[in-house]
């Protein structure tokens, strides 16, 4: 289950291709590269700049096209996504709404879809509500390209990219959900997050620290993200001068239905503070039972949890 984990995979069969020399992830979505590159012409499938990938012709609902170095300067919003997936179409009339709120505070942003839809005729469908541009439906291998660039491994997904191309946030769906006045744009990553019903997917990607909190009201979280804020951006920090990605996502929790269901699948006690980590898809938790909260007790649990110095219980 480490390297589930480490590589983030969600479902099988799953091929990473990582350099053997310095650890890092040449490619999330080996299958793809396999199937597309079958005698290795590309090897080794290294990742390339967005404006390499997608270069080519955009369309618009309109049927009118756009280069893609149209997107130069840009925000750019990369929407995988498909008319045949509920949870996609839902999402699409937010990020409509998003679109149109960013574009008219004077932003520079664009989306680009690239559908998984399974006909011409679903994507046109689909690409008619949308008021951004798309990669042609024909243009399947440049499709491909984009998955396998991102690793996509399931739908909706919108992940935001700086003006040079940078990945800002694979979390784009939970960022626009959470943020629907767009006062966060472009979302770039923040060291702890208020546990919501709208971003608690996060907590089946990886090891999460969730310290729970007797709260109820807006504001009460605040002195608990203030305690592990420092811990998390000193974390943030170094992961990101090694270009990997954080280990441990960070959450503050109050008192709330979502909450108390999590407390309850989880099989956690009752108490308040609370301090955890927990592994959704490796089934196990670390629990931290103190009568005293303190950076320097977060700091050891996230240190000795890195060091694989803790034993797991299971969930």
């Amino acid at each position: 289950m480490k390297l589930w984990n480490k590589y983030k995979v969600t479902s099988i069969p799953s091929l990473v291709f990582v350099d053997a020399t310095t650890g890092k992830v040449v490619c999330r979505n080996g299958l793809l590269v396999v199937r597309d590159d079958p005698k290795g012409l590309e090897f080794p499938w290294g990742p390339k700049p967005f404006a390499e990938v997608v270069a080519g012709p955009l369309l618009r609902n309109n049927r009118q096209t756009t280069d893609s170095s149209s997107l130069e300067g840009h925000y750019v919003g990369v929407y995988f996504s498909a008319h045949w997936c509920p949870p996609c179409r839902s999402l699409t009339r937010v990020l409509v709404e998003t679109y149109r709120a960013v574009k008219e505070s004077g932003q520079k942003f664009e989306i680009v879809f690239v559908s998984a839809d399974r006909s011409e005729e679903s994507f046109q469908q689909y690409f008619s509500e949308m008021p951004w541009l798309a990669v042609p439906y024909s243009d399947e291998a440049r499709r491909s390209r984009l998955n396998r660039l991102y690793g996509i491994q399931g739908i909706p997904t919108l992940i935001l990219l700086d003006a040079e191309g940078h990945v800002i946030t694979r979390q784009g769906r939970v960022e626009v959900l959470n943020d629907p006045e767009c006062r966060l744009f472009p979302w770039h990553p923040r060291p702890v997050l208020e546990l919501s019903e709208s971003n608690a997917v996060q907590l089946h990607e990886g090891p999460c620290l969730v310290l729970f909190v007797d709260a109820e009201e807006e504001g009460e979280l605040n002195p608990a993200k203030e305690l592990i804020q420092p811990i998390a951006e000193k974390l943030m920090v170094k992961y990101k001068a090694k270009e990997e990605e954080m280990p441990l996502l960070f959450f503050v929790a109050g008192e709330d239905d979502m909450t108390d269901s999590l407390r309850d699948y989880t099989n956690l006690p009752e108490a308040a503070p609370l301090l955890t980590i927990l592994d959704m898809s490796a089934r196990a938790k670390y629990v931290r039972d103190v009568e005293e909260i303190t950076p320097a007790e977060v700091e050891q649990f996230v240190s000795d949890f890195l060091a694989e110095k803790l034993k797991p219980e299971p969930i």
